[in-house]
């Protein structure tokens, strides 16, 4: 995916977003009928933690994953998790969900008075660990990846999953940059956490 602001160059295909790697994942199912896509969550994996651009969040999200590779992994042997999008630190786009259906991201969580933010939710992982920085080309593909999806579906909000599961999830962390995120998606109609809202000029 090139950098871009000309929203008109993204294209989608049942819910694919044409340029990213596509790479399908088996763990996802159907939106509630008549669903809104509404809430982007922001998250943060690396496989094992702290180590990256080893293709072990690529396995995990496709029921791939060697459990016996690393001691890390029994602790989560038998996990069946995905994700829309999964953003390495070279900023590469990986899709493994379309869009159109439910991914199993976020878990037990709440927004807006809404329970199950699956259902209305689209996820995306950048590949990092909590408390720690994430890279230049991450905000660059994130920053793209964002305006596509306001592009194509009602976004009304982005979010952290510490946000929208407070007290059991951490992640992206302290390490992330909601500004860098926030000041060149100021003409999109989103809403942030009140907790990173952005500084009014």
């Amino acid at each position: 995916m090139t950098p871009t602001t000309d929203t008109s160059t993204f294209t989608w295909q049942n819910g694919w977003l044409c340029g990213a790697q596509h790479l399908p994942s088996p763990n996802f199912g159907p939106r509630p009928a008549g669903e809104t896509i509404s809430l982007a969550v922001l998250h943060s994996i690396s496989l094992p933690p702290g180590e990256y651009g080893t293709g072990c969040v690529q396995q995990l999200f496709t029921n791939q994953l060697d459990w016996d590779a690393h001691p890390y992994f029994q602790g989560i042997r038998g996990l069946e998790v995905s994700a829309h999008f999964f953003i390495t630190r070279q900023g590469v786009v990986w899709q493994f969900v379309s869009c159109d259906d439910r991914a199993w991201h976020a878990g037990a969580s709440q927004w807006c008075g809404r329970d199950n933010c699956n259902d209305f939710s689209i996820g995306i992982e950048l590949e990092g660990l909590e408390g720690r920085q994430f890279d230049p080309p991450q905000y660059q593909a994130l920053e793209q990846l964002c305006q596509a999806l306001a592009a194509h579906y009602p976004l009304t909000h982005i979010a952290g999953h510490e946000h929208i599961a407070p007290g059991r999830k951490q992640d992206p962390g302290p390490g992330f940059d909601w500004t860098r995120l926030q000041q060149p998606l100021q003409h999109l109609p989103v809403q942030w956490p009140l907790s990173v809202q952005p500084a009014k000029a």
